[in-house]
C-alpha cells in the first residue's frame, strides 16, 4: 500500500520507474534527493514521511521474517516439509503451526479439502459434477501452496523437465492456473503424508 501511494504521487510528476525492489529504491532515492527539481520541495517534504513509513515498515518485516526463519531452522517438522518442490521456510512454516495434528485428518484428501483445494460437487440428473475449488478452509494456506505450485510448474518449464507426467498432460488440456491448483493439492497430500509418517520427501519420488 505504501510503495503504491509513492508510485502515485510521483506518477503525478511523470516519474515512473520499473516495478520490483530496484524501481521503488530508485524513487525513494530521488525524493531523498535534493540536488534535483523533478520533485517540487513541497511534494518532497510531504513524500519524506511515506518514505520513513516504507523504511520502518520494512525493517519490522526483516525482522519478523529472521525470526521466522530462526523458528523454521528449530523445527524438525517445518525443516522436512521443506524437502517438497514448491515448500520453502515460510509455508512450511505456517503449515506446522497451523494443522499441529495432521492425524486429525483421515487422508491427505481431508487435508487438502480443509485447505480448500478439491472440487466443488454439484448434482445435477442423479450425476457427481466437479466445479470449481471450495476454497473453504484456511485461505493462507491454500494461497502459499498455490503460489508454490506454480513455483514449481514455472522453472520446471524453464528447465526444459516436466514437472510431473500428469501435470504435463493437464497442461496440454488445461488452463496453467488450472494445474497449479491440481499440484498444490498434490502438494497438500505430500504434507500430509509426511506429517503422519514422520518421512522426508523423497526427491525421486514424483511429486
Amino acid at each position: 500500500m505504501l510503495v503504491n501511494a509513492l508510485r502515485g504521487h510521483l506518477a503525478e510528476f511523470g516519474i515512473v520507474t520499473r516495478q520490483g525492489i530496484a524501481g521503488v529504491g530508485m524513487l525513494i532515492a530521488l525524493v531523498d534527493d535534493d540536488d534535483h527539481d523533478l520533485i517540487p520541495p513541497l511534494a518532497r517534504s510531504a513524500l519524506l514521511p511515506l518514505i520513513g513509513q516504507l523504511r520502518e515498515v520494512h525493517e519490522k518485516v526483516s525482522e519478523l521474517d529472521r525470526q521466522i526463519h530462526a523458528w523454521h531452522r528449530s523445527n524438525e517438522l517445518s525443516r522436512r516439509l521443506e524437502t517438497i518442490p514448491g515448500i520453502g521456510p515460510i509455508t512450511a512454516n505456517a503449515i506446522a503451526a497451523t494443522v499441529t495434528d495432521a492425524s486429525l485428518f483421515k487422508s491427505g484428501r481431508q487435508l487438502a479439502a480443509w485447505i480448500g483445494l478439491v472440487p466443488r460437487q454439484n448434482s445435477s440428473g442423479g450425476k457427481d459434477r466437479l466445479g470449481r475449488i471450495s476454497k473453504q478452509g484456511d485461505p493462507y494456506l491454500r494461497r502459499l501452496l498455490v503460489v508454490g505450485a506454480h513455483a514449481v510448474l514455472r522453472f520446471s518449464g524453464k528447465a526444459k523437465v516436466a514437472p510431473t507426467r500428469w501435470a504435463a498432460e493437464l497442461l496440454v488440456k488445461k488452463p496453467y492456473n488450472v494445474v497449479a491448483v491440481a499440484l498444490a493439492n498434490k502438494m497438500a497430500r505430500i504434507v500430509w503424508a509426511l506429517m503422519t509418517t514422520g518421512r522426508r520427501f523423497e526427491a525421486t519420488a514424483a511429486l
